[in-house]
């Protein structure tokens, strides 16, 4: 257990800026364009704001402050279901930097030679390329919702002041909601779903980052893609009937877009009216969370889920033989 602690401290230590620092400089950007837009809209006399009312109708326009405080109950109770939605472009970074991250892991360590330092040390092949899947598994999207949710905080905490600048306080309404504390609570709970989802793509580019000697983006993403391309000249010139559909959702969808959160609403669950709220107008942290987990039911997570372990072994023992 020491041992793979150390692993993981030394996998983050060298990529800190890819998987710390750059959640960190893009949730910035995001709050400092948020204040922007703040600054901007707080130049009227009256708020622009969108939220959903009781009656289930989208309210898009400038309201006063009587306006404001007369519903101040409905935006309050918006705002505290969907204030971590401003997040999202974080956790679609979370795909790109696991993708990417996975893929480097192994190819990156033998182009510069650094495999030979690291296997001069007493450490396994196993554990190596164990606490990689772990950083990408596990330690990134615990950074990635960490970053989140703070920056998610602090957009709220701007567009409270400003509510508060036209008179309006939405402090007591917000700490009163319970779901002010269940989202990020909600979301910190997918993670094992995310695991599982995530594992195929995981281990697919840890596999042919292992493998191949150069070009590993190329391997990894053309080879699904080619596969498809040539099943469908298959079907086209030969008149077969070979299910492209499936093998798109299946096999290729698994293998590369596995690490995107949510993607197993595209992958393994379609029920889309039961991510919604009570009012049928927007998506619900509760619906997501019971949905993401009702995923796990079907058989194909966990067959994607053996194949991905079993290809983490093969890249253990790639990374065992390929030195060169």
């Amino acid at each position: 257990m020491k041992t793979m602690k150390w692993l993981i401290k030394r996998e983050m230590w060298e990529h800190k800026g890819m998987l710390f620092w750059a959640p960190v400089c893009v949730a910035t950007i995001m709050s400092l364009l948020f204040a922007a837009m703040l600054v901007l809209g707080s130049s009227s006399n009256d708020m622009h704001i969108a939220y959903h009312a009781e009656d289930g109708n989208v309210l898009n326009t400038a309201l006063s402050a009587a306006t404001i405080a007369a519903n101040k109950a409905a935006i309050g109770a918006a705002m505290a279901a969907t204030y971590m939605a401003g997040a999202t472009p974080l956790f679609l970074m979370l795909g790109v930097l696991v993708f990417f991250y996975s893929l480097s892991a192994l190819y990156e360590e033998r182009r510069d030679r650094s495999l030979l330092f690291w296997k001069s040390l007493p450490v396994s092949d196993g554990g190596t390329v164990l606490s990689k899947a772990a950083l990408a598994l596990l330690v990134t999207p615990l950074i990635t919702i960490a970053v989140a949710t703070l920056a998610s905080l602090l957009m709220l905490l701007m567009a409270c002041l400003a509510m508060s600048v036209k008179g309006t306080h939405m402090y007591g309404v917000l700490l009163g909601s319970a779901e002010f504390y269940l989202t990020p609570l909600r979301i910190l709970g997918l993670l094992p779903v995310y695991c599982l989802w995530a594992l195929p793509s995981v281990g697919w580019l840890l596999m042919v980052s292992a493998w191949a000697r150069s070009k590993a983006f190329l391997w990894a993403v053309g080879a699904p893609l080619l596969t498809s391309v040539m099943v469908i000249w298959v079907n086209k010139m030969f008149g077969a009937s070979l299910d492209t559909s499936w093998l798109m959702h299946n096999i290729v969808g698994r293998l590369l877009l596995g690490t995107v959160p949510g993607s197993w609403f595209m992958l393994g669950h379609d029920n889309a009216a039961a991510l919604l709220d009570a009012s049928g107008t927007h998506a619900s942290s509760a619906g997501i969370f019971t949905q993401s987990w009702l995923t796990l039911a079907g058989p194909g997570v966990w067959l994607g889920a053996a194949a991905g372990a079993a290809m983490i072994y093969v890249a253990i023992r790639l990374r065992r033989w390929r030195e060169e």
